[in-house]
């Protein structure tokens, strides 16, 4: 059934005016949602048929950005002119730019910090926290802090590597090293001293309980029998831990807490634990090693951090380091939060499940293209100005969300496009004769080409005719009267690319195209969830070289990998 059976004309003809709008005001890139939403404010009575509205919603939406892109905004901005003039005046919505401010910041005093585990490469997730921390230390004149989580030798045990690799993506997204790089696991002796000045204190204590019977006492908010222990006591216990003496698992430094806390998981939390492993970094030094949340809290107050940015389902960690900073005399840093954002594409990808199939050989390594590290993003050619204003638009948001990866390459389109020289790549080619019946000789056997169609790289692309065959992809062959893009109408019987006409003279569909010998062979992989598919054809041997960002016709963004000779020219996505 078509929509006329269903819609009447005057609500089609509304949708396609805000699909247009749409279309013209974000360059080809409208969004269905916000259609529906300006559809339903000037209709309220389609309010209670939302749900209905959607297929055509989308399909016209679909129909508007295809005629944007395909034919350029103008083509877009022409037909809503004829239509719907009074459409073209709508001012965008104005929306914040840039980050929302700090609160009690100061400039030339603001301190934050980037902390990851380094048990791999940073991942696009990552790049929240690099871009937004770096964002903020910019606006106030102050320092990021990169301090490597690394003192879990057995959970997530950090790879010697990864510290060379996340300093390097995060020079990469910001375009400056960071100000302060430590490595918790240097550190051990700081958290150390802390730790006993804890328990000389008397605000934390060596707990030998085992874990149920802790759980039984602290959900029960009754205190362990070791709590009332004396510094002395806990002391002796300490030192044994710290020699060796005591086996994993027998005994933990505990924080004091009020123990009708309502959150049970605040009770008297750990804060160190005995750890034999060896770790990478510095060997079997140590017996004792801190809990991320000690760690954590300690190396802030020592290096000043004056706001945290953290997912809010660390707000915990936030009350515990609250109880231990309040302990200490200190004062807490001022405290953000954002909720988790899922990339659809990407689905549920964490850095150790990432490690463990790429030790098994699912994926070839870290700069995979199917993966979202920034390595695989950097390897295809994403821009590092395009992913930190993602999620600088994005901002702090402590909603859950989640977003296409075409969000995140319509930023990288617009940051690259201007850059980018177009080329031919044809898929499955076909072979034409080209010829002409007009009685005027060719005056194209040489065409000019431009490198960019709006003029925004200078120069052309010389294309030789002479061979008097071209390449056009198998289904396009398949039609009868095409335009070359860029050269001539033709008609295409029985493998003959006749020219009827160097003027477009009608609506007939545009190709594109090569001169056969101007054609060298390519290979283009293109990565699509789990799987990693190759296309070949034939692309535009003019000016290609390795690291190249191209603009592939009517294809999309690829990077050019390789150009040995003799072999296909390969190249990997990058996206439309």
């Amino acid at each position: 059934m078509v929509d006329s059976d269903i819609w009447d004309s005057e609500i089609i003809a509304t949708v396609r005016k805000y699909a247009l709008q749409n279309a013209v005001e974000y360059d080809g890139a409208g969004q269905s949602g916000s259609v529906l939403g300006r559809l339903l404010g000037e209709r309220a009575d389609l309010r209670k048929m939302a749900r209905e509205l959607k297929t055509l919603v989308e399909k016209e939406v679909a129909s508007a950005n295809h005629l944007a892109s395909s034919q350029g905004i103008q083509a877009a901005r022409d037909v809503l002119a004829a239509t719907n003039p009074e459409a073209l005046q709508r001012e965008k919505q104005k929306k914040r730019v840039g980050l929302k401010d700090l609160p009690n910041a100061q400039q030339g005093k603001v301190v934050l910090r980037f902390a990851p585990n380094p048990n791999g490469p940073l991942t696009l997730g990552h790049a929240r926290g690099v871009s937004i921390n770096s964002e903020y230390a910019k606006m106030y004149h102050g320092k990021v802090v990169l301090r490597f989580d690394d003192t879990d030798s057995k959970v997530k045990p950090p790879m010697p590597a990864a510290y060379d690799w996340i300093e390097s993506d995060y020079e990469w997204l910001t375009g400056a090293k960071a100000d302060i790089i430590i490595r918790a696991s240097d550190r051990i002796p700081l958290y150390l001293d802390h730790a006993e000045q804890m328990l000389t204190g008397g605000f934390g204590y060596v707990c030998r309980c085992s874990a149920a019977a802790f759980k039984q006492l602290r959900d029960g908010k009754e205190a362990c029998p070791c709590r009332p222990r004396s510094v002395e006591d806990n002391l002796i216990d300490w030192e044994s831990m710290k020699e060796g003496n005591i086996a994993e698992g027998e005994a933990v430094v505990r924080v004091k807490t009020e123990m009708d806390l309502p959150n049970p998981a605040l009770r008297d939390w750990p804060a160190l634990r005995i750890q034999h492993s060896t770790h990478p970094m510095v060997g079997n030094r140590f017996k004792v090693w801190p809990l991320l949340d000690f760690q954590s809290a300690i190396e802030d107050h020592l290096q000043g951090v004056t706001h945290i940015i953290r997912g809010k389902d660390l707000m915990d960690s936030t009350r515990k380091q609250t109880i231990l900073y309040s302990h200490f005399g200190w004062t807490y840093p001022e405290t953000l939060y954002w909720g988790r954002v899922k990339v659809y594409e990407f689905g549920g990808f964490s850095t150790s499940g990432m490690r463990a199939e790429i030790e098994n050989g699912v994926y070839s390594g870290w700069d995979d293209a199917r993966l979202p590290t920034l390595r695989a993003l950097r390897r295809r050619g994403f821009d590092a100005t395009a992913l930190r204003a993602f999620w600088i638009d994005l901002g702090l948001t402590q909603k859950d969300i989640s977003v296409s990866l075409q969000t995140i390459e319509a930023f990288n389109a617009k940051e690259i496009d201007a850059n980018c020289e177009r080329r031919a790549f044809v898929r499955n080619p076909v072979s034409l004769e080209l010829r002409t019946e007009m009685d005027e000789s060719n005056p194209m056997d040489m065409i000019s080409v431009p490198k960019h169609p709006d003029g925004k790289i200078e120069g052309a692309r010389i294309w030789n005719l002479a061979s008097q065959r071209i390449l056009i992809e198998k289904q396009d062959a398949e039609i009868e009267t095409i335009r070359l893009k860029d050269y001539a109408d033709i008609s295409n019987i029985n493998g003959r690319a006749t020219v009827q006409s160097w003027d477009r003279s009608d609506r007939r569909p545009i190709v594109h195209w090569i001169p056969e010998n101007m054609a060298r062979q390519a290979e283009l992989s293109i990565p699509n969830g789990m799987k990693l598919h190759s296309v070949k054809g034939m692309i535009e041997d003019f000016e290609l070289n390795i690291g190249q960002i191209i603009q592939l016709e009517r294809v999309g963004f690829a990077k050019i990998e390789s150009l040995a000779d003799d072999l296909p020219v390969k190249l990997i996505w990058l996206h439309n």
